[in-house]
């Protein structure tokens, strides 16, 4: 498996072209990423007590409803 010190060089040698077609495929790459994580973390649980305590500061006036 390549490690970020051996993908850094090659990131560097790529044309402009292949520049912004990897940055394109990375941005999809990390989003779906990133949806994996929330995904775990709301079927953990762990989203559980930050949405709580945001409907009690609503309910107490500490924010506004968008």
């Amino acid at each position: 498996m390549l490690n970020v010190a051996e993908i850094e060089p090659a990131v560097a040698r790529l044309s402009p072209a292949d520049l912004a077609e990897f940055r394109a495929w990375f941005a999809r790459f990390d989003a779906a990423q990133w949806d994996v994580e929330k995904e775990q973390d709301a079927s953990s649980g762990r989203l559980e007590a930050l949405a709580n305590e945001a409907i009690e500061d609503l309910r107490a006036g500490r924010g506004s409803d968008p």
